[in-house]
């Protein structure tokens, strides 16, 4: 039994004062001196003794009350990876396109795609296959389908691509609005064509935003999720996964000049983009409705947010002259709050409810204004690509 440093006096299981004296041992390791009648007979290999002082070094640590050992811990860790690995890698394609480059012919790209629908529905980033004709989808069976380009969605880097192909094994959609830092998540990709490669983090950080553009419109796509789980080329469109083996992202950039340097993004699945993914499956493209604004999330004043019993809205930072946010008289300045009776505490609430259905639509908007909130009606357009 290893003695615990700071014990009590015969806490290893000897008398006080040590061994009996017929069988003393010296603090040198591995000698010990054999006393008859006060005379040596001789030294002989013995280990008890001082392993049970000072331990053999194969011992685990006293560990706290409720505390995981480190073998432990590591299995926990590596049950969680393979059964996501197990689960969802099934789930995730190889894909390989072929762009058009004008009068240079044709060049060939590729990425990964998780497949959403048994009968051949997978989505992917828009970027992956941008320009694309024509491609291939890979699975883990080694069934290599034809894919058809189902619709494109710039403006969110989300795709959906359709196989020539059924039975697919398709990943259960879970919801990023859930996901906390620190969280882990596994990552499934075909980097620089390795397929059906995984790596594993955790959740950097939430709520970070990156600019898209499609023609002359720009967009920032909202609640982004880093992670630290290696991303290389290759990865965009694959999965980015929950202990579960839930999806809830798609992996669509590395942030820096190198690759694989611990802050990756991916394009969360949640209310929003669940509408993107449904509206490129039955219309091939997204509608948006269009007002003109440009803003960011604010803190509320105090009272305000006591009144309203929450916290932040949208500051308004510019209005396009002539838009419908500028006929409205709405201000570079003022508060929004809510949209047709809805919170709008960031822009990811305004973007979710600029969709489709409010393109043409009178809208009811709350704005706070020089200390008191105002109410204005403004009409949506359908936003346009080529609109500034």
């Amino acid at each position: 039994m290893p003695v615990r440093a700071g014990g009590n006096p015969g806490s290893n299981g000897l008398p006080p004062g040590g061994p009996p004296a017929s069988r003393r041992t010296s603090l040198v390791p591995g000698i010990t001196s054999l006393h008859k009648g006060g005379a040596t007979l001789g030294f002989v290999v013995e280990f008890a003794f001082v392993d049970a002082l000072l331990g053999n070094g194969s011992e685990p640590a006293p560990l706290a009350d409720g505390a995981v050992s480190e073998d432990e811990a590591l299995d926990a860790y590596s049950r969680v990876v393979t059964t996501v690995a197990d689960r969802l890698s099934p789930s995730v394609a190889n894909l390989r396109v072929w762009r058009r480059l004008g009068g240079r012919g044709r060049v060939e790209g590729g990425g990964s795609a998780v497949a959403i629908t048994p009968d051949g529905f997978l989505l992917t980033s828009a970027h992956v296959v941008a320009l694309t004709d024509r491609g291939i989808a890979t699975l883990t069976d080694g069934r290599e389908l034809d894919i058809e380009i189902v619709g494109t969605d710039p403006l969110s880097d989300l795709a959906v691509v359709r196989a020539s192909g059924s039975d697919l094994a398709a990943a259960v959609l879970g919801d990023a609005s859930r996901l906390r830092v620190g969280q882990l998540v596994v990552a499934i990709g075909n980097p620089f064509g390795f397929a059906g490669s995984v790596t594993a983090g955790v959740v950097s950080a939430v709520g970070r935003s990156f600019p898209t553009r499609e023609g002359s419109v720009t967009r920032l796509v909202e609640n982004v999720i880093q992670t630290d789980a290696a991303l290389h080329p290759g990865n965009s469109g694959g999965a980015l996964a929950d202990a579960s083996a839930r999806l809830v992202g798609i992996n669509t950039a590395v942030v820096g000049p190198g690759m694989g340097q611990g802050l990756g993004l991916a394009v969360p699945i949640n209310q929003a983009t669940r509408r993107i993914v449904a509206a490129l499956i039955t219309e091939g493209r997204v509608r948006r409705a269009y007002v003109g604004i440009a803003g960011g999330p604010r803190p509320l004043p105090p009272r305000l947010a006591e009144q309203l019993g929450r916290y932040h809205g949208v500051e308004i930072v510019e209005v396009v002259p002539g838009s419908p946010a500028s006929r409205a008289g709405i201000r570079a300045e003022d508060l929004l709050v809510e949209v047709e009776g809805q919170a709008v505490q960031g822009m990811d609430d305004l973007q979710r409810l600029m969709d489709s259905n409010a393109i043409g639509r009178h809208l009811a908007l709350r704005l706070y204004r020089s200390g008191r909130t105002i109410d204005v009606t403004v009409t949506p357009l359908e936003l346009e690509v080529g609109r500034s």
